[in-house]
């Protein structure tokens, strides 16, 4: 009777995950699994739905071309940046919300409309914030030359520039999504723990590195995971600053490279795509891993 018991369960369990694995089937794991076929399929033509051999060659070129290897580039330097900056940025202001309670609700509310402003009109705006054009030079130019600085042209000026404005605008949109979880996580901290800490005569700086930040570090590994995800993932925030000819202004990414090699100018080369799609998961894969590593040891739960 038991054994039908718990068969009958499991066959209910089962049911209720059905449709979720399904979705999860026809949505995730089928598309992934076409685009590796598609990558070792060489010359494949999308028209007649053919191609003359099978192998390596289509990650051979994508590795040697160099667009795909400025995308690398940028897409590197842009999560290197703007994850920890904006991950430490979050944590600071989120500690001045949590000790100033009155209007705690009211700066949070004022922090997080950036993340439900559409980016395309986030990055219009940064984009006359700082590009230089014939009737104005933009408003951080007449800054810095209050300073006694020279204007730069930070849209289609040196790279330096363009990267300068494109990390910005990347900490700017997800810094209201990190803040809104990490001033829930110090929230839910315990205050006796505080309590105690006070009775010791325990330091600020180390209430904050013993209770802290210790409990609140799951959150703070859940926002590293999803902000490199989110960062390799970049594409909308750099046509929103740089336009679509991404290729021509330096500025590409990994996404826009497999876009580009899907519909752009150069576009009509599926395989080329999906290698370049496969060698970002492979990258995004092994970055998740090495985090979770490194989380067995940092993160307390």
């Amino acid at each position: 009777m038991k054994r039908d018991k718990i068969s009958n369960s499991n066959l209910k369990g089962w049911l209720y995950l059905l449709p979720a694995v399904l979705f999860l089937g026809v949505f995730m794991v089928y598309p992934l699994v076409d685009v590796l076929v598609y990558s070792f399929e060489e010359g494949y033509n999308s028209a007649s739905q053919t191609y003359f051999g099978i192998g390596s060659y289509n990650y051979a070129y994508v590795l040697r071309d160099p667009y795909f290897l400025q995308a690398l580039k940028n897409t590197f330097l842009l999560v290197i940046i703007t994850v920890p900056l904006s991950t430490w940025i979050a944590l600071i202001i989120s500690l001045g919300l949590n000790s100033v309670k009155p209007f705690r609700d009211l700066f949070q509310t004022i922090y997080f409309l950036p993340y439900v402003t559409n980016t395309l009109a986030v990055g219009m705006v940064f984009m006359i914030l700082f590009k230089k054009t014939a009737y104005s030079d933009g408003l951080i130019n007449l800054l810095i030359r209050c300073f006694g600085g020279e204007g730069v042209d930070f849209i289609d000026g040196p790279y330096w520039a363009k990267m300068f404005v494109l990390c910005i605008y990347t900490i700017w949109v997800v810094m209201p999504f990190k803040i809104l979880i990490l001033t829930s996580a110090l929230a839910a901290v315990d205050q006796q723990y505080y309590n105690a800490a006070k009775v010791d005569g325990t330091s600020k700086f180390r209430t904050f590195a013993r209770i802290t930040l210790p409990m609140i570090s799951p959150m703070i590994f859940y926002l590293i995971i999803t902000g490199f995800i989110g960062a390799f993932k970049a594409y909308s925030d750099v046509v929103a600053l740089f336009g679509t000819n991404l290729n021509a202004a330096g500025m590409n990414t990994i996404v826009g490279y497999v876009y580009d090699m899907l519909y752009g100018d150069s576009g009509g080369y599926p395989s080329y795509a999906s290698a370049a799609a496969i060698l970002l998961f492979a990258i995004v894969f092994t970055i998740t891993c090495i985090n979770l590593l490194i989380s067995k040891r940092k993160v307390h739960y």
